[in-house]
């Protein structure tokens, strides 16, 4: 079996990822920044006896990835598996949003799995053998106001995957990306607050999208056992979406000219309305 090192893993897909993989029988290092909310993984590890250590990283930090990495390689002897699912998610206007909030999300939705990627890839490379999976989302593909923070680090993530599956082929390390749908996970509670009066309105408009997205929620284990799959699997295959409303939403987009998309952003709440009930079948709260 195979040493996998995933990140972000307190919670969501990063926690169902490590169970996964772990249950598959692969010894799994499960990292996060804090250590200390740990306490829902290391509940089903200890009920289940899974294979799981749980290590404190910090993808923003260039010495904690290099000695948190350096001490698994030690240990282990390698790592044949990464999962780069630490993230941020949030969303507010480009004029709204503070600078800050731009530079944080891209130091760990981008920086930090790129920090992870090169502490890995030499080994696999002299190795021969490895598997990165990148967790990315649909909005990688998809970008709708207000989320341009977010977007903008899963579009360079995407495009720093697509590079690296090219350079490492031949090396026979294999680069799948992630490009999941709405996961009922904590991500959609965190991020940057609304700004008051807003002369914005695609805020509230997202956040009553994302409610009724929600409304039916899909487990993060779904992504998991996708992950999984690909682990255990052989495929060179690049991008993966996952979740009902994933692939939809691609073929949605698709079907829109970019003027259509622009236009959309002007209109008035009732006409955004019955725009989310023709294209998703959604009723929504404004």
């Amino acid at each position: 079996m195979a040493i996998a090192l995933v990140t972000g893993t307190s919670t969501g897909i990063g926690l169902a990822t490590a169970v996964t993989l772990a249950r598959s029988g692969h010894t799994v290092i499960a990292t996060m920044r804090n250590v200390d909310r740990a306490g829902e993984l290391q509940k089903i590890v200890s009920e289940e006896k899974l294979p799981v250590k749980v290590a404190a990283l910090n993808v923003d930090d260039d010495a904690s990835v290099s000695d948190a990495l350096g001490k698994v390689i030690a240990e282990n002897g390698r790592i044949d598996i990464l999962v780069n699912n630490a993230g941020l998610g949030g969303h507010g206007s480009v004029e709204e949003a503070p600078m800050e909030f731009f530079r944080q999300i891209m130091e760990t939705n981008f920086f930090g799995a790129l920090r992870c990627i090169k502490a890995v890839v030499p080994g696999m490379r002299e190795r021969r053998h490895g598997c990165i999976v990148n967790v990315t989302s649909v909005t990688g593909r998809v970008a709708l106001a207000p989320q341009a923070p977010y977007a903008a680090s899963k579009w360079a993530f995407e495009a720093l995957s697509e590079c690296l599956a090219q350079e490492v082929k031949a090396f026979n390390i294999r680069v799948a990306i992630i490009e999941p749908g709405v996961i009922a996970t904590p991500i959609f509670t965190k991020g940057a607050p609304a700004a008051k009066d807003s002369p914005y309105p695609h805020g509230r408009r997202l956040r009553a999208l994302f409610a009724a997205s929600l409304s039916k929620p899909i487990s993060p284990y779904v992504v998991g056992e996708q992950i999984r799959e690909i682990v255990d699997g052989d495929s060179w295959r690049l991008r993966y979406l996952v979740g009902p409303d994933a692939a939809p939403l691609i073929k949605w987009r698709a079907s829109k000219t970019d003027e259509e998309i622009v236009a959309g952003g002007a209109a008035s709440d009732e006409e955004y309305k019955a725009g989310v009930k023709r294209d998703f079948g959604f009723d929504i709260v404004l």
